[in-house]
């Protein structure tokens, strides 16, 4: 614990009581508070994290899940258990830039009668990723975003969570050393204004979405605006969840059902008006924006 505390972890009680269960000799205790007091993030060091209640294997060199992303989880079981049809149907739920999978161990976990599948870039994260989706019965991937997806999940997906990086490029530097030097780069850095892989997910997620199915991706309170704009250009009807307390944001976009996109096509609130007097087309459904502010963080 001193040696914890002179490394400045902040948690050193805490953390000292969790390397303690898990080292089998005082040798390995050792080795593993050496790891800790070099910078290893904690979860590396013990070969896993807590989320949403589940132990989910963390390899060493793949993104640590956060405990904000629990928030994106939470409102994902909420839109997949209204989206679950009668057994023997399955919820169709694909969790994109998954890392270690903890998004969709959790969602399989939670949902019942789920088609589970994830992706990652990452050799590491995959090889990590099949370890924690098996026991939800989930595929995992490798390869850039939708790419190695089967063919057959286009227009089929009810659920698509991508937990994108988001951290703009010029600002990675500033992340605590445990991301920026124990994390892959890839699954931090979101390019100049930290939106380009949110952008990519966003331009191709209609094609792939069933109808009236959702996209969920976290970002910053800062950037919400304009992902938002992204969201609707794409084609998707964008809302906006905040939660404080876990200082998380979730933006959520919707296809259209085939009503919706007739509603919204081009030229058709014109043509309406020329038939008389009848129910308005219903608008898309816009939540309310979070206020700005300089805040950020890795996702």
């Amino acid at each position: 614990m001193a040696r914890l505390r002179a490394a400045g972890c902040v948690f050193a009680e805490d953390e000292t009581e969790l390397l303690i269960a898990a080292a089998r000799t005082p040798a390995e205790l050792a080795a593993m508070v050496e790891r800790r007091v070099v910078g290893l993030p904690l979860e590396h060091v013990v070969g896993w994290a807590e989320f949403r209640g589940l132990r989910v294997a963390v390899d060493p060199g793949v993104f640590v899940p956060r405990r904000r992303t629990e928030f994106l989880v939470g409102r994902a079981v909420d839109l997949g258990r209204r989206a679950a049809r009668p057994a023997p149907d399955r919820t169709v739920v694909v969790d994109l830039c998954c890392g270690s999978g903890a998004v969709g161990a959790a969602l399989g976990a939670a949902l019942d009668w789920v088609e589970l599948y994830a992706a990652d870039i990452e050799p590491a994260a995959v090889r990590c990723a099949r370890r924690n989706v098996a026991a939800a019965g989930g595929e995992v991937y490798e390869g850039d975003l939708f790419a190695p997806l089967p063919a057959g999940l286009r227009g089929r997906i009810d659920i698509l969570v991508a937990n994108v990086p988001y951290v703009p490029s010029e600002e990675v530097g500033l992340l605590p050393a445990e991301a920026r030097e124990h994390e892959p780069l890839v699954a931090l850095d979101g390019g100049a204004d930290g939106l380009d892989v949110l952008r990519r997910v966003t331009a191709a997620a209609p094609r792939w979405l069933a109808p009236g199915g959702h996209l969920l991706v976290e970002t910053s309170e800062r950037q919400a605006e304009r992902a938002v704009e992204t969201f609707a250009r794409g084609g998707l009807i964008p809302q906006v969840a905040v939660s404080d307390e876990l200082y998380a944001t979730v933006i959520i976009g919707t296809r259209p059902t085939g009503d919706e996109e007739r509603d919204r096509a081009p030229g058709h609130d014109e043509a309406h008006r020329k038939q008389g007097p009848g129910p308005r087309p219903r608008p898309g459904l816009r939540g309310a924006m979070p206020s700005t502010s300089t805040r950020h963080g890795s996702h």
